[in-house]
């Protein structure tokens, strides 16, 4: 007699061996598929998940300002100012992005320890005129510095970030980072 017969033979013989061997296949086959389906399941709401970050990511942009010239049909979202920098020279367009990098230093707490305007940088032939600035700030301050510059008119574009904790000196403030910033933005020349 071989294996199969025997096998045969013994579930043939005792019908509560054949039923519970039915039943622990039919409960295996439904493990199987129980897990099949709970990982789609799950992947499923992993990309809903990302989906609703994506959304939320993309409803963080500036409040936008409707173009003078669109209709309802056609919403054309413009953020307030000019995307260049404005100036009728290139001295006074780098003192324009000067002005912009210590207003927004200022804003979120910070103090501009130094600054030099760049005119004759490597990008300078492509119309960019780039600051360098140190600042000091809080730490939290640095997140809200980065967006306000690169977020918002005219167009800017951080190039070098450095970032270092400050030594305690008496008089200054513990907690404070000391940054060092490389922000580049376009001028469209003389008008």
């Amino acid at each position: 007699m071989t294996t199969t017969d025997l096998i045969k033979h013994h579930l043939t013989r005792s019908p509560l061996i054949a039923v519970t061997v039915y039943l622990g296949l039919m409960t295996a086959l439904a493990a199987a598929t129980w897990g099949a389906l709970a990982d789609v399941l799950e992947q499923r709401a992993e990309v809903t998940a990302a989906r609703d970050t994506l959304a939320q990511m993309e409803r963080r942009k500036p409040a936008p300002v409707q173009a003078p010239n669109s209709t309802p049909d056609n919403d054309a979202i413009i953020p307030p100012g000019s995307a260049f920098l404005e100036g009728p020279t290139v001295t006074v367009a780098g003192a324009t992005l000067l002005q912009r990098i210590a207003a927004a230093v200022t804003k979120v707490g910070g103090s501009i320890l130094s600054s030099q305007v760049e005119l004759q940088g490597p990008q300078s032939k492509a119309g960019f005129i780039g600051v360098i600035a140190s600042c000091e700030l809080d730490q939290p301050a640095l997140q809200q510095l980065l967006y306000d510059l690169e977020a918002g008119m005219p167009f800017l574009f951080v190039e070098q970030l450095a970032v270092q904790t400050a030594v305690a000196v008496s008089g200054a403030r513990e907690g404070r980072l000391r940054v060092q910033l490389t922000v580049y933005g376009q001028w469209q020349g003389e008008k």
